[in-house]
């Protein structure tokens, strides 16, 4: 059979018709019949594709242990958070994404440790309870937390300015389900500019920013894990992150406090920040 604009897609469709798990059979005749049809309607000429195709090459060259541009692609496009959203809990927090920067493991550390290695002005402490959509708290739970500084770097980007781990910890939920960590108030950052993702974003006139965050990626037994976000309320660019990733129920207060005793129970000097984030996670069917 000559292989022509119509017949294109049965064909290579039908390639994929003898393999075995069917799962794998029908994305790929799914993605067959998309992607010709994006071809078909954009009719991109040799050197357009040429070009397409140098610019995803870029984008797996620039991938390290400490960088992943194709997730960054994601993120930028809104397939990230579309995929996060389709697979999202039914109920209890709202999830997002994981961003480029989850690509070292986070230190274990105490309840009420300080994450900030480098000594930030602006002290913070970050508090609250993980429970199941039931209401039951949730003691033993892990709950990983990641945040850039308050200049807005990671500790990936600054492998000269910032040890290994800082901005990162991994904690267990006490018996009553609470966790509670000292850290700086984050910044609202540029996504990494440096690269392919980058020049895309400046050639489509979209600006890199995100606003000001902390991660978490929480998971408890007999639960579904959560990977979510407490944004900064008020930051810059909440209204527009460049990852989509910006939802009204992860909102949260970065508060002033002048409670001195309080101040005395978490280990800092008053006044500092507040911030109470609770995680909710849906119990596994």
């Amino acid at each position: 059979m000559d292989f022509t604009v119509d017949s294109a897609t049965p064909a290579v469709s039908a390639s994929f018709g003898a393999t075995p798990d069917p799962r794998l059979r029908e994305l790929m005749q799914m993605l067959t019949r998309h992607l010709h049809d994006f071809v078909r309607e954009a009719s991109p000429s040799i050197e357009e594709w040429n070009s397409a195709i140098a610019f995803l090459t870029e984008v797996g060259h620039r991938c390290s242990e400490t960088r992943q541009e194709f997730i960054l692609l994601s993120d930028v496009l809104g397939v990230s958070m579309l995929v996060e959203t389709i697979n999202g809990q039914d109920s209890g927090t709202e999830s997002t994404v994981l961003g480029p920067f989850h690509m070292t493991e986070s230190p274990r550390r105490t309840l009420g440790d300080s994450i900030d290695m480098v000594g930030g002005g602006h002290t913070c402490v970050v508090t609250g309870e993980v429970r199941s959509t039931s209401g039951r708290p949730l003691p033993g739970a892990t709950v990983d937390v990641w945040q850039c500084t308050e200049d807005g770097f990671y500790d990936v980007q600054q492998p000269d300015v910032q040890p290994p781990g800082n901005g990162r910890g991994l904690f267990t939920t006490d018996e009553y389900g609470r966790y509670r960590f000292r850290t700086v108030v984050p910044s609202h950052y540029p996504i990494p500019t440096d690269g392919p993702v980058g020049r895309l974003l400046d050639a489509t006139g979209r600006h890199p920013y995100r606003p000001a965050h902390v991660h978490f990626l929480v998971s408890a037994d007999g639960h579904e894990e959560v990977t979510t976000h407490a944004f900064v309320a008020g930051s810059a660019y909440t209204d527009s992150d460049a990852v989509f990733a910006v939802k009204k129920q992860l909102l949260v207060d970065f508060a002033r406090c002048a409670d001195a005793d309080l101040a005395a129970r978490h280990g800092v000097e008053a006044p500092f920040v507040l911030a109470e984030f609770d995680v909710v996670l849906q119990e596994r069917a």
